[in-house]
């Protein structure tokens, strides 16, 4: 994904290598859960954070709960919503989107409990669409902007990660996140890189592990019963990173 810009050809490709020679200045943090982190539009459930630090905009950005049920508005609905309306060009502008959250891990790739990844790249495994061409587009595979000295300086596992909009796993979900070679499964990650990928917006996804996919217990059992602990070193992490952003080009992460 290259950092964004509304124009096209050369025009945009000089757009581009310019701002990724230029520091950081504004970055989106999207999370999906209260747990993990002034409404905004009027009328909708989203909350956005914000202040600075040293010499970066923050932006903090909740969906906010559900309105109906009153629970966290988790799934790719509203994390394409909320990307759209704080990423795009009407609103805060950013240099950099980092989508921030927990994530099913699965032992056979090496995830475990806690661990925090960084996502190589994103795709979804629940919109299944088989005439040609457009079984791709389901797929709807993303790289994530590479970040390699982040990675080092952070000593953070990478992986690819598998979107859909169930907790559990169904046998079809299952093939298809195998396909994918996930080591992550989530709940938003490809539709963030969707709505970046238009915008033209840089984004990196960083996941730590609340439950083992291929693991013994209960989905819904191991990740409620490690969701506080797990929370806790994502933050942690989400921290670094922001530490190590201040200041540095995105050519330089």
């Amino acid at each position: 994904m290259a950092p964004h810009g509304d124009g096209s050809g050369a025009a945009e490709e000089a757009a581009a290598g310019g701002a990724e020679k230029r520091p950081v200045s504004t970055i989106v943090i999207l999370i999906a859960m209260q747990t993990e982190a002034l409404p905004f539009p009027k009328g909708v459930p989203w909350v956005r954070y914000h202040g600075t630090y040293k010499d970066l905009n923050i932006n903090l950005i909740w969906p906010g709960k559900d309105p109906s049920s009153g629970v966290d508005s988790v799934g790719t609905i509203s994390a394409s919503l909320v990307t759209y309306a704080y990423a795009s060009i009407q609103a805060l502008q950013p240099d950099l989107i980092i989508n921030a959250g927990t994530a099913g891990g699965f032992k056979a790739k090496g995830a475990s409990i806690s661990d925090v990844f960084l996502a190589s790249e994103v795709a979804f495994h629940d919109r299944r669409i088989p005439i040609p061409v457009f079984d791709l587009y389901g797929v709807g595979l993303r790289p994530a902007f590479s970040t390699p000295n982040l990675v080092k300086e952070l000593n953070l596992k990478v992986g690819k990660m598998s979107t859909g909009d169930s907790l559990d796993m169904s046998q079809q979900d299952e093939a298809t996140i195998f396909a994918n070679d996930a080591t992550l499964k989530d709940m938003e990650g490809a539709a963030v890189a969707y709505v970046a990928d238009i915008l033209k917006v840089p984004a990196i996804f960083v996941k730590a592990v609340t439950d083992i996919v291929d693991g013994d217990k209960p989905t819904a059992e191991e990740f409620l019963q490690n969701l506080a602990a797990v929370t806790a070193a994502l933050d942690q992490t989400v921290c670094q990173v922001v530490e190590f952003i201040n200041g540095k080009c995105l050519s330089d992460l």
